[in-house]
């Protein structure tokens, strides 16, 4: 839980709500957990995962009625029936229609709990979920629509198992659950679930943050990666940071609703670097750069979209070509690139073509050192996969030496007893 007496709720000057510290912490200190109020396994995941406890183990005992959720043991099945009850049934009737997305399914646990939970529980001591922001009133018509066909799916998919209130108030649930939704992820930075942790929620944004938000099993963990003082005020960053101070408010006004003032963002001290340009005897017109982020940024949007329909050979392509164009006038450290190299590294993982894949890894782990705030789960997770494919390539010294790069950060990150270090040490000892 972490004491509560260790941090408190004040008005943040400009901010609004936010948290602070009553008392100092070291780096790598625990200021809190938070359990989360509810939450939900992607569907990716099940049978790896326990859909309770979110245990990755073999050997999972799956739900008898629906055959698709698992679980470690009769307690976990047990303790998780109050939600899968709302599913359960639904899944045997709609077979293979049946595909919610991960946020109606999160919002439909929401109103389940605020059904049965009328007490503020253990993840809500210093903010509710019904003290939520929703920021309804600055949608826009294209996020309002996709409220809209949120509200539909929640209405086929679970009007047998859950009584719900008007759309208005439905609309205010989604929109909160927008702005103050948490995805889990693991020890490489994969999906596993939705979740909501109404305290954590509470952190405002900076992109040089004074803490890291980390998970174990379905509890949220939040640790300071700076010094912190007494007083001082608790910030997270709500967002990758790896790019360049004009993309990384693009991207909180869009999905947040402010622009962010810290050090970072007016100093913008890492922009340079963050967009290198290749030193060549005929340097590329201030025009010519113009136009390359702007293809950048284009082809970045194009390729998440063609994720979920193009084949990956077809994905490797796109990055490559995407590269070789950049590549002219970008160096290889600069963002654009390392965002490129990062998916086409993700798609040889994918196709399991481990030499592929350490080859954009290679390439990417320094800069993103360099990128990346001091202790980064960015940072963290691509050591740890480089560590794992040198080990799976009988490459034991570099694999070695990659994996304890991890541990550093993630003993800071996660806290040193955390079972994903505990993994990766019995990793090491093979």
């Amino acid at each position: 839980m972490g004491l509560s007496e260790d941090i408190e709720r004040f008005e943040s000057c400009g901010k609004g709500r936010g948290l602070r510290a009553r008392r100092s912490f070291q780096l790598g200190e625990l200021l809190f957990s938070c359990p989360a109020y509810t939450y939900v396994l992607t569907v990716n995941e099940r049978g790896n995962h326990c859909d309770y406890c979110f245990t990755r183990k073999e050997g999972l005992s799956k739900c008898g009625k629906c055959k698709q959720a698992f679980y470690c043991n009769v307690e976990c099945q047990k303790g998780d029936w109050p939600m899968h009850k709302l599913e359960c049934s639904s899944m045997c009737a709609y077979g293979q229609n049946w595909n919610p997305s991960e946020t109606v399914r999160l919002t439909a646990r929401i109103i389940a709990k605020q059904k049965t939970q009328t007490e503020r529980t253990q993840a809500e001591r210093f903010l509710t979920v019904k003290e939520f922001e929703s920021h309804l009133d600055k949608l826009d018509n294209e996020k309002k629509e996709l409220i809209e066909n949120d509200i539909a799916a929640l209405h086929h998919y679970y009007s047998k198992s859950l009584h719900y209130s008007d759309n208005s108030a439905l609309e205010v649930l989604f929109a909160q659950v927008n702005c103050n939704g948490f995805t889990i992820e693991d020890e490489e930075l994969s999906h596993l679930g939705s979740a909501v942790f109404p305290d954590v929620a509470l952190m405002n944004h900076s992109c040089c943050p004074n803490v890291i938000v980390t998970y174990k099993g379905t509890i949220a963990e939040v640790r300071a990666v700076q010094e912190i003082n007494a007083g001082d005020e608790i910030f997270t960053s709500y967002i990758d940071l790896l790019y360049p101070t004009e993309d990384r408010n693009d991207r909180l006004k869009d999905s947040y609703f402010f622009t962010c003032d810290c050090k970072e963002c007016s100093t913008k001290q890492k922009d340079g670097a963050k967009m290198e340009i290749r030193k060549l005897n005929d340097p590329p017109s201030a025009q010519t750069v113009k136009d390359m982020v702007k293809y950048a940024r284009n082809v970045v949007e194009e390729f998440r979209r063609a994720k979920h329909y193009k084949t990956p050979s077809e994905l490797l392509e796109i990055c490559e070509l995407s590269m070789e164009k950049m590549g002219a006038v970008f160096e290889e450290s600069n963002v654009y690139m390392l965002h490129m190299m990062y998916q086409a590294m993700g798609v040889c993982l994918y196709m399991q073509d481990w030499e592929g894949a350490l080859k954009y890894g290679q390439k990417i782990i320094k800069p993103y050192s360099k990128h990346y705030p001091a202790y980064s789960l960015n940072v963290a997770s691509m050591w740890l996969k480089l560590g794992r494919l040198y080990m799976g390539l009988e490459k034991k010294t570099a694999g070695t030496k990659a994996l304890k790069k991890a541990i550093n950060i993630m003993e800071i990150a996660h806290g040193a007893d955390h079972h994903y270090i505990t993994e990766i040490k019995k990793e090491l000892e093979h």
